[in-house]
């Protein structure tokens, strides 16, 4: 395979110094493959400054046979980014999330989370073109788990070849490293930095790297080795607002309004540490070359929240007579009370969680190459692990009213001084309840691949590849059980105890702190103050848990009843908390790589094929039970089926095969065109695949004069995941043009079509099982199916240029720009009507609930695809000349969609027995509201200054503007604002040393 000889400007850790200076670092790295012939020895280019780095990367998207964008080390080391994952979003067509979890949006990352490309978060990682992941139940790298410092450079692939391992149907993230062939000889370098976090006044965050490598001639060949090493802290704040969901009630005059239970605040004090190593060991003689690597990634965070929320019933509320709404009679501005005349109930909890993970790959190569022969052979052993616990400890208060105003860009929540006074009084609180969660997963594969190449001293052909691979994986994920073990203190609703643990009695009094808020939205915003349980509370688990349901049991035994005791969550043999999944991979393609040099326009390619074979085992569990009359009934016979738990695995087997094509049109020496075609596939995440399902049989009788008569028989179920998914399949066509009119300027521009199809979704689906004659009976089961399709299509621009000709200092100038627009569509299939919905009509599309459902029961309809923005741009102003080398770059992306079912935005409220609300008398008005990131735009900045050869000094600071993050939730009556996150400003100061 041939080689294109490119320079970095660090590798390892090495990039970090890079990062932080500018100086020019010689480096041959194995970069994306290229139509140039292959060289038999590596050539070093020597570059300097941010501006070689962009040379790097254009030539490799330039001669890359497929479409590519790609970052170089020293591209890395100048922007203004803290992760892997930050350093993604400048890229054109990739965005970032910026919460924890996709499941918790409640909670905001500061350095981002999961990556998007095009829209689509099927994106496959890779480590030096192998598989790399994170014990997450899920398929990718957390790449904010990867320390930046590692990495020598990024390939973003948009559309595979055959010879590129499946799995990415957005995308494929490459993270290269450095080995010990890439310099000329001995090379070392330090770095050490220090962040200034805004919110977290007079309080810094260290970070460390090194690397030291060398080569030596021997007796037996060349021989190198390369020892990286990196080391960072992070320490940030996040305050917040949120907003209830908003629920149909009744103004004081009457009419039909709709009011959110509350709005609330919190903040978060976040921490995490990130350490890496890796090592490289080369050598080569004559024909033969090889190499060892090792790699370890470890992450570890710590956070603690402090929030009050409101948990009042939602029909309980009322609203003043002064209260103001909007057209679609959503409240703006009002005073809630309870109508239970307690008050309105507000959780106040103390929330500590933290997750340690790491990952390790020990990967091996063995290449052979002789005239036109070159065989390539790797193994590869990786295995990843987390874990993670949770807890949270409340007291709660019965707030006598609650002023919003909710007409601001943020909640502007208005209390007076008797408001401020009893919340600060530690008197007016009670302990409230307990919640614990943990987990554990593990995660390893083995991997085996050969590759043969073929080279051609033809005029058409160039060369023909084929290779083989095999993988063997298993992922196995524990959740506590239960999962999140919600357990009450005291709670008003209680009738077993005659009254609350309020701290006033001396009984249970102690043990929490009057919480501030200071410099509470960066000193924009007064919030009051509120007495929290102490951190050591939520830390001190199982004890400190224990401790406080002894008050519940107190008052249980005073009001002279038995109470079951308080159960901590545990590790147990519950199936239900168990997920273990194995799966082993076969994998064929040939790729045949040709070109026509002699044309007016020439033109190259590949054309390839690839056929991959997935057997899949998951190990669950399966439990029915049945709820029936007993004595004889008449009416709709019941089928007779046995109750069981059983031990079951369910094997799954697919076959796919992917064809792909990639042409390159030569209009001249800088404008060439592009066309790729091919099919791609993302395999379920484990998280989907978990084999637990619980099913039920009930009937619904009536009874007249001593006869029960069946009217129907209810045969329903849950499954936590399903493990008969198939992959989501893609076929998508991409167009190209590129113009590179100046070694660092260019002009591109890329038209792209994904029609996706066995999208995974949450829906109903039929599940079989035989009664006592055999018969099989068709139990309706909830939980993820390949029950959707859909498309995300758009086109994406990128520019860049450095002003050469500008007169003096203006020379070195320069602007980046890319931007990015996708169009997406999502058909949910109905089993029912056995049609895809794309309207809608109540009758087709009865099941959309599962996607989302308002307050008030009526459905929404169809919902785009998951993570995607139709807009998306980058702006940087680059400077580049003599010593000083600097940066301000903008990042925007349009709102977006982070699902349905998400925490806070859910509920059942059973019967409603409110005569004010519109759905009173209704049993189970469920609701599920689509949660949305609104539109958002982050400035970030770097400026570095290199005194010598050595030695360089650079600063970074990343959100200059202070932005809002804000989240919207999904309602009949709109867009409404649901959280509004700040963090403040960061700052970076960096210097490193080269040897």
């Amino acid at each position: 395979m041939k080689q294109f000889k490119k320079t970095a400007i660090a590798m390892g850790l090495a990039q970090m110094t890079m990062m932080l200076s500018g100086v020019a670092l010689a480096q041959t790295t194995d970069a994306p493959k290229t139509n140039d012939a292959p060289a038999a020895e590596p050539v070093a280019v020597i570059v300097t400054g941010q501006r070689a780095a962009l040379q790097s990367a254009q030539k490799i998207k330039q001669n890359s046979d497929e479409i590519v964008d790609s970052i170089v080390a020293e591209d890395m080391g100048k922007l203004p980014d803290r992760s892997v994952t930050e350093v993604l979003q400048r890229v054109v067509g990739v965005t970032i999330d910026r919460t924890m979890a996709k499941g918790d949006p409640e909670h905001f990352s500061v350095e981002g989370s999961g990556v998007s490309i095009r829209g689509l978060s099927y994106v496959r990682s890779e480590l030096n073109g192998r598989d790399s992941f994170s014990a997450n139940g899920g398929r990718s790298l957390n790449f904010e788990d990867v320390p930046p410092e590692l990495v020598s450079g990024v390939d973003i692939y948009k559309n595979p070849s055959a010879e590129q391992i499946e799995g990415g149907i957005g995308g494929l993230v490459n993270l290269r490293t450095a080995m010990p062939f890439d310099y000329k000889g001995f090379k070392a370098s330090i770095s050490a930095d220090r962040t200034w976090s805004e919110l977290k006044k007079g309080k810094t965050s260290p970070s460390y790297s090194g690397l030291v490598s060398d080569r030596w001639k021997t007796p037996i060949g060349e021989v190198g080795a390369l020892l990286d090493m990196a080391y960072s802290e992070s320490a940030t704040r996040t305050d917040a607002f949120q907003v209830e969901p908003y629920y149909p009630l009744k103004d004081a005059n009457g009419n039909s309004v709709y009011v959110p239970k509350g709005a609330q605040w919190r903040t978060l004090e976040f921490n995490r540490k990130r350490e890496g190593a890796y090592g490289a060991l080369q050598w080569k003689k004559d024909e033969w070359s090889s190499g060892l690597t090792y790699f370890k990634s470890k992450y570890e965070m710590k956070w603690d929240e402090q929030a009050i929320f409101a948990q009042s019933s939602p029909y309980n509320i009322r609203v003043s007579p002064d209260s103001t709404f909007n057209s679609q009679g959503a409240l703006q501005t009002g005073t809630l009370t309870d109508s239970t005349g307690a008050g309105i109930n507000f959780g106040d909890d103390t929330r500590a969680a933290n997750r340690k993970s790491d990952t390790t790959d020990l990967s091996w190569n063995l290449r052979w190459r002789k005239d036109s022969w070159t065989v390539t052979t790797d193994l590869q052993h990786i295995k990843a692990k987390t874990n993670s616990f949770d807890s949270t400890v409340a007291t709660a208060i019965q707030l006598p009213k609650e002023k919003l105003d909710l007409t601001g860009s943020v909640p502007n929540l208005i209390f007076d001084a008797s408001d401020r006074a009893y919340l600060a009084n530690p008197n007016n609180y009670y302990w409230a309840f307990t919640q614990e969660h943990l987990d554990r997963s593990t995660a390893k594969e083995n991997a085996w691949k050969t590759d043969v190449k073929y080279d051609f001293d033809n005029p058409v052909l160039r060369d023909v590849r084929f290779g083989v691979r095999f993988t063997d994986r298993s992922a196995t994920t524990t959740n506590s059980n239960p999962s999140y073990n919600w357990a009450a203190i005291t709670q008003p609703w209680q009738g077993e105890i005659s009254h609350l643990a309020y701290l006033s009695d001396p009984r249970f009094s102690g043990n929490t702190n009057l919480h501030s808020f200071n410099n509470f939205f960066n000193g924009s915003v007064s919030v009051p103050s509120v007495v929290f349980p102490n951190v050591s509370l939520a830390q001190g688990y199982p004890g400190t848990y224990a401790t406080l349901h002894t008050y519940h049991d107190l008052l249980c035994a005073e009001a002279g009843n038995t109470c079951a005791p308080w159960t901590p969550a545990t590790f147990g043999t519950d199936p239900a908390g168990t997920n273990d999944q194995s799966e082993k991979t076969k994998a064929l393609y040939g790729q045949m790589r040709f070109g026509w040099d002699d044309l007016k326009y020439p033109v190259d390619g590949n054309i390839g094929l690839r056929y991959v074979k997935t057997d899949s085992t998951a190990h669950g569990y399966t439990v029915f039970t049945a709820t029936l009359p007993t004595g004889p009934t008449q009416g709709v016979p019941i089928p007779t089926i046995t109750p069981f738990s059983k031990a079951q695995d369910f094997d799954n087997t697919y076959h796919n095969v992917l064809p792909s094509l990639n042409l390159r049109l030569k209009a001249s020496d800088t404008l060439q065109f592009r066309f790729a075609a091919a099919t791609a596939i993302s395999r379920p995440d484990f998280t989907q695949l978990q084999a637990y399902t619980t099913l039920q049989q009930s009937v619904d009788t009536t009874t007249v004069n001593g006869v029960t008569t069946v009217n129907t028989v209810n045969l329903s179920g849950t499954g936590n995941g399903n493990p008969n998914l198939r992959p989501t399949t893609s076929k998508q066509l991409d167009l190209t043009m590129e113009w590179y009119f100046a070694p660092t300027g260019s002009f591109t521009a890329a038209v792209f079509n994904k029609r996706l199809k066995d999208i995974i979704i949450n829906q109903v689906y039929n599940y079989q099982l035989p009664d006592t004659t055999g018969k099989l009976q068709n139990f309706t089961v909830t939980g993820p199916v390949n029950g959707a399709r859909g498309h995300a299509r758009g086109i994406e621009l990128a520019y860049q240029q450095y002003f050469d000709k500008l007169p003096g200092a203006l020379s070195g100038l320069g602007v980046q720009a890319n931007f990015t627009f996708v169009d997406s569509k999502r058909d949910l299939y109905n089993p029912v009507y056995s049609k895809y919905c794309t309207g809608g009509d109540s009758a087709a599309n009865v099941n959309l609930n599962l996607n989302g459902c308002d307050t008030n029961g009526t459905t929404f309809g169809n919902l785009p695809l998951e993570n995607l923005s139709r807009q998306s741009y980058n702006l940087a102003l680059l400077y580049d000349k003599g010593p000083w080398s600097a940066r301000l770059a903008y990042n925007w992306r349009s709102k977006s969609l982070q699902g349905v079912n998400v925490n806070g935005t859910k509920g059942g409220d059973g019967t409603d027995s409110n005569p004010a609300s519109p759905t009173y008398g209704q049993t189970n008005v469920a609701w599920a509201l689509p949660t949305w990131a609104d539109s958002y735009g982050q400035l970030d900045a770097s400026a570095f200054y290199k005194f010598s050869d050595k030695v360089s000094l650079g600063v970074e600071a990343q959100n200059l503007t202070d932005s809002t993050y804000k989240q919207l939730m999904q309602q009949n009556i709109g867009m409404m604002g649901r959280a509004w996150f700040k963090t403040g400003r960061r700052v970076v100061a960096k210097l490193s040393y080269d040897f």
